[in-house]
């Protein structure tokens, strides 16, 4: 996933939600996203030392195939097994099949096992009901000491989207600023440092090539014990 096309990971109210309907999506097109990393991911894990990351919603691997090539163990994760047989081919294209394991979870049923030193979560917006605040919290108790959860998501809608046709449970799509993501994290006092919790620009491009701007925020936050 990348900045190359939208990459929100929303789904319409009418086209259902679940593996069903992701596994569709994936299968209209031979891909999806643009296969490199996000923007945010790139820029707050650049320092980091390598270890064991955690990539939630990982779609077709970008993110996940930038860490390993960066030395990092990753567990990929995505409700989709299209996207994740693609995953999973392009690793193994990108010679870096043996640093990331796949896993398919529907994160609001379960969430996979063990302690990480990053966990990232890009962009999990939706419609519907998705426990999305829950997740976060169980994505924060799966961070070692002194790792670091990364937290990236829309500021709202982007400027070229009608709001005014969309759907309720369309428009009705939470959208929290940096301050109220920390705050929904319910990070015990003295545990946590919190490093980033702002907006940004960014350039999206469209389909068509044409680039776009739009508001994003970014919530980092280390592991203290």
């Amino acid at each position: 996933m990348a900045d190359h096309q939208p990459h929100d990971r929303q789904h319409t109210p009418e086209s259902g939600s679940g593996r069903a309907y992701w596994d569709g999506r994936y299968r209209e097109r031979e891909r999806v996203w643009s296969g490199a990393a996000n923007a945010v991911l790139v820029r707050e894990a650049a320092d980091l030392a390598a270890g064991r990351a955690l990539d939630l919603g990982c779609g077709e691997g970008g993110d996940a195939i930038w860490l390993a090539r960066r030395g990092w163990r990753v567990t990929g994760t995505d409700i989709s097994g299209v996207a994740l047989e693609r995953a999973a081919e392009h690793a193994a294209g990108a010679g870096v099949a043996d640093r990331v394991r796949w896993e398919r979870h529907d994160l609001a049923e379960s969430f996979p096992a063990g302690e990480f030193d990053l966990v990232s979560a890009c962009f999990l917006h939706t419609f519907g009901e998705f426990p999305r605040e829950r997740i976060l919290r169980t994505a924060a108790a799966a961070v070692a000491p002194g790792g670091v959860l990364l937290v990236a998501g829309h500021a709202g809608w982007a400027p070229w989207q009608d709001t005014s046709a969309m759907d309720p449970l369309q428009r009705a799509v939470r959208f929290p600023t940096p301050d109220r993501v920390v705050a929904e994290l319910e990070l015990p006092e003295g545990a946590w440092e919190v490093l980033l919790a702002e907006e940004h620009e960014r350039v999206q491009n469209m389909p068509d090539g044409t680039p776009r701007t739009r508001t994003d925020n970014a919530v980092k936050v280390r592991r203290l014990t």
